[in-house]
């Protein structure tokens, strides 16, 4: 996409300060060498073009001619065009001398200049490269050769000469006006254009021979000329395809990993200088709702969505940044010379506020919003698979707690070496006769009116052999997003019926919840391992209850509602948990097959002192009431929660009120010793 001339006089303006008087140092100072350099050849100038042969006006005809046409090499991975002028230049400089070539070749650049509507300061700068280049030829050429004709050697080593000048000025001030680190400006395109401009250049002692018998005859090079000038369209547009996203016009992932290697080798080095702005910033984006617009909209006005993003995202980072498009509604932004992290935040929160405002597609306004991720170098990783493996995690954690931007936090990351050592050992202990430590203890649930134990819940508890103990929250969060969740449902549900196996033949009749994960449900394969437990072990349906949370509902709901209709037909309970905290929960309420809610905790603890928690508390109890399901309310820490909950209704609650959790033996010891309030206390 071609940019407007606001967006781009917008770039400039985001170009530092330091950095364009830098660059503009630098011109000058390449103009200025170029003109003391061929100062003493120009006053011989007269007398060369006075006595210039016809083969000499044939080839300063043609270099302005075939300049009139140069090969540009688009996008940031390519350093310079290619103008074919340089290879009848080059002749010239061999029979004619410095001055010539640079005042023919001035006028070459004047015609490109004006062809590609050059600046007048560029097409200076230009001239003064070209200048220097021919110099140092010029000078490698007599050093060689003196005043001999020149041999193969000589004529390629002032070749050598003069791709080397013209090919670093350039990349020099590249690097000068984009920032970032120089040897990959360098290396990049380095290939492509040798091959280029080195097989013009060598065509110039072709050119300067043939001129010298015969010049007419220098007009059938035009041929093969033009061969070289779509070899390097070619190359150019190769180049150029390889590094972009076809659809955006933006960096793909290649471009996106060789900018990224390229920022750590830069600012590693500004590292070692004590440079404050070593770091720089990977952001993630993944757009919300673009699945929507693609199924409901078509894939047309999608690839249309993504292209105006696309632009947003170009407009807003900073001179140097690079904006990339991974595949799908995924981008990236390679943030450079942090002073710290909290920019990469800052801009990161400009994109997020950048895509709250519509996108206006055949008068319809689509709203899209984005989850932005982002991991720091070097804190969060010192290559780009780490650096956007992390951008990845906080991307996912920005777009499940609903912040819209999120840094990378090691806590959260379910693929760090910690957890994926906690990982496997789970996995191993899960092999092991004795689980490794792995308990179940149970909190028992009361009835508020009577006192009675109705029901206790299963709860995991994971003493390490070396870590001592691993939270329950922690081992959730390890196993849930792999299989090794599976393995410890089935042992969890196995473990559960076993003791209540256990106590119904001691004459202890309870109903026992046990907490399952999305992934469980997932499958109807639960339904058949719970199937065959109960038989296994003789124990009633209606003695074991699921509990599953709203959030698991959101994740695929029609496959959870199909396995949790086979769950109540075969007698089993459904509870929905830490109910009030997920989404849609009066549609869940309805729909799902459930016998018992649970208040979820965090109400429950703060009602005594919040009267909202209190209002929403009685809501809940009214409303399950009101559907036939049982209320149970957890987290019940003092005698305030438990008379609270009395007055307003609840029937089951259960907290350190009661008891906390405990092991099956001392379960039942509490049990035989405890007398419980009743409602008439």
């Amino acid at each position: 996409m071609a940019a407007t001339p606001q967006a781009l006089q917008a770039h400039r303006n985001r170009v530092p300060a330091e950095r364009r008087r830098n660059f503009g140092v630098y011109v000058i100072a390449i103009t200025v060498a170029a003109a003391a350099i061929t100062l003493r050849d120009f006053a011989q100038l007269p007398s060369v073009l006075e006595h210039a042969p016809v083969g000499f006006w044939v080839l300063a005809g043609l270099a302005v001619a075939g300049d009139a046409l140069p090969v540009t090499l688009p996008g940031r991975w390519n350093t310079s065009a290619i103008y074919p002028s340089i290879c009848f230049t080059f002749a010239i400089m061999i029979d004619s001398g410095l001055a010539a070539a640079v005042v023919v070749q001035g006028l070459a650049v004047a015609v490109a200049s004006l062809r590609l509507r050059h600046a007048l300061w560029r097409a200076v700068f230009n001239l003064g490269q070209y200048t220097l280049a021919f110099g140092f030829a010029y000078a490698v050429l007599h050093l060689l050769s003196g005043d001999a004709p020149a041999g193969l050697p000589a004529l390629a080593a002032s070749a050598a000469a003069w791709f080397a000048v013209k090919y670093l000025t350039t990349a020099t001030a590249i690097w000068l006006r984009d920032g970032g680190s120089l040897l990959p400006i360098i290396m990049g395109p380095l290939a492509n254009e040798a091959l280029s401009t080195g097989a013009l250049l060598m065509l110039g002692p072709v050119i300067a021979a043939q001129t010298e018998v015969a010049p007419e005859l220098v007009l059938a090079l035009i041929l093969p000329l033009l061969a070289v000038r779509r070899l390097s369209i070619i190359t150019a547009e190769q180049n150029h395809l390889a590094n972009i996203d076809t659809l955006t016009g933006l960096a793909n992932r290649k471009a996106l990993i060789g900018e990224v290697s390229a920022a750590v080798a830069g600012h590693a080095q500004r590292a070692v200088q004590g440079d404050p702005r070593s770091r720089f910033g990977l952001l993630l984006l993944d757009l919300d709702r673009f699945k929507h617009v693609n199924d409901s909209l078509g894939h047309e006005v999608g690839d249309r969505l993504l292209i105006a993003v696309g632009d947003r995202l170009d407009r807003l980072v900073r001179s140097g940044d690079l904006v990339a498009r991974l595949g799908g509604d995924e981008f990236a932004v390679v943030a450079k010379r942090l002073d710290s992290p909290d920019q990469a935040r800052e801009l990161a929160e400009q994109i997020e506020q950048a895509l709250t405002a519509p996108v206006v597609l055949d008068g319809l306004p689509l709203d899209v919003g984005g989850s932005i991720g982002i991991a720091i170098y070097p804190d969060h990783g010192t290559n780009f698979a780490t650096l956007l493996r992390h951008a990845d995690v906080a991307m996912y954690t920005a777009k499940h707690d609903g912040d819209g931007v999120a840094v990378y936090d090691p806590d959260a990351d379910q693929n760090s070496p910690q957890r994926l050592s906690l990982l496997a050992d789970l996995r191993t202990m899960l092999g092991q006769p004795d689980r490794g430590g792995l308990r179940l203890f149970y909190q028992p649930q009361v009835e508020i009116t009577t006192g009675e134990v109705v029901g206790v819940e299963a709860l995991l508890r994971w003493q390490h052999p070396t870590r001592g103990p691993v939270s329950p929250d922690e081992l959730i969060r390890v196993a849930e997003p792999s299989s090794v969740m599976r393995l410890l449902t089935r042992w969890v549900v196995e473990e559960a019926v076993i003791q209540l196996a256990k106590w119904s033949a001691s004459g202890m009749q309870v109903r026992m919840a046990v907490n399952v994960s999305v992934r469980d449900l997932h499958t109807g394969a639960i339904v058949e391992q719970i199937e065959e437990l109960l038989q296994r072990y003789g124990v009633p349906p209606y003695r074991l209850q699921l509990e599953i949370t709203e959030s698991a509902l959101m994740a695929d709901p029609h496959r959870v509602l199909a396995t949790l209709t086979r769950l109540q037909l075969l007698g089993v309970g459904i509870a929905l948990d830490d109910f009030g905290t997920g989404y849609s929960s009066l549609q869940h309420l309805r729909r799902l097959p459930l016998s018992e809610v649970k208040i979820d905790r965090s109400f429950v603890m703060a009602m005594a002192d919040d009267p909202d928690d209190l209002v929403i508390v009685r809501s809940i109890i009214e409303l399950a009431g009101a559907l036939g399901l049982r209320v149970v309310a957890e987290g019940v820490e003092d005698e305030r929660a438990w008379r609270l909950l009395q007055s307003a209704g609840c029937e089951v609650a259960q907290g350190w009120f009661y008891a906390r959790p405990l092991p099956p033996d001392e379960l039942a010891d509490w049990l035989s010793r405890t007398t419980l309030p009743a409602r008439s206390a």
